[in-house]
């Protein structure tokens, strides 16, 4: 029995490293957009959008890896979670990869101009948003269910820095007209960094479903937990 089970272990190790092989490149592509920003550095930001297509390839790649996966062995019980939820997580991981490209071309538009304001909020954004990545990544491969429950927890950090960030944009806005444009470009920054949070989330999320089996989207969890039913609890 082993000994048939053996290529199929093999072939969930392929898929953990291909899913943790497009993790760190999208990682990469928000640490690189951020930085273009921060330090001005329109090189930075190309460098950006000419790696986007090694993200989709891997999507790609990904998909049907799983998908073979599915018709050739198929999975039951937790084998079966896995790689359903490493279908999800690369569909996730494509997307945050599409959010730091679209941080790479506000930069540009944002480097035609004079600098705003220094920047503060947003690369600290930028870090949190990383390492939610990366310990989303690390709990799926680990099964790590108390590590996805952290990143699920950090998603209201980046909320609050965003908030301020868009409250102090406004400020500058309200203060001076022609800020605007660069104003809203920054505010469009925060906001592809608090969705890259939000996919960290939902990685989080199918690595807890993966684990246990159970889900905690949209608090289902806590819902059955106090026995409510619908919106107001009812039957």
């Amino acid at each position: 029995m082993s000994r048939m089970e053996r290529p199929f272990d093999e072939e969930l190790k392929a898929l953990k490293e291909k899913l943790l092989e497009m993790a760190s490149r999208a990682e990469e592509q928000i640490a690189l957009a951020v930085r273009a920003l921060k330090d001005r550095e329109e090189k930075l930001a190309c460098q950006v959008l000419d790696r986007e297509e090694a993200v989709n390839l891997l999507d790609i790649e990904i998909d049907e890896m799983c998908l073979r996966l599915l018709a050739l062995r198929q999975p039951m019980a937790a084998d079966l979670r896995f790689i359903t939820s490493g279908m999800k997580i690369g569909s996730d991981l494509e997307r945050i990869g599409d959010l730091a490209v679209n941080i790479a071309e506000r930069t540009i538009d944002l480097l035609k101009h004079p600098q705003l304001k220094p920047l503060i909020d947003i690369p600290a954004m930028a870090r949190l948003a990383q390492d939610m990545v990366r310990d989303a990544l690390n709990a799926f491969v680990n099964g790590d269910e108390a590590l996805a429950r952290d990143v699920c927890a950090r998603d209201d950090q980046v909320d609050r820095l965003n908030d301020q960030v868009f409250r102090e944009l406004l400020t500058y806005m309200m203060q001076d007209p022609g800020t605007i444009a660069r104003a809203v470009d920054l505010i469009l920054v925060g906001r592809h960094l608090e969705r890259i949070a939000d996919h960290a989330t939902n990685i989080g999320e199918d690595v807890i479903y993966m684990v246990r089996g159970k889900t905690i989207k949209h608090h289902i969890e806590e819902g059955r937990a106090t026995g409510l039913k619908g919106c107001a609890g009812g039957e």
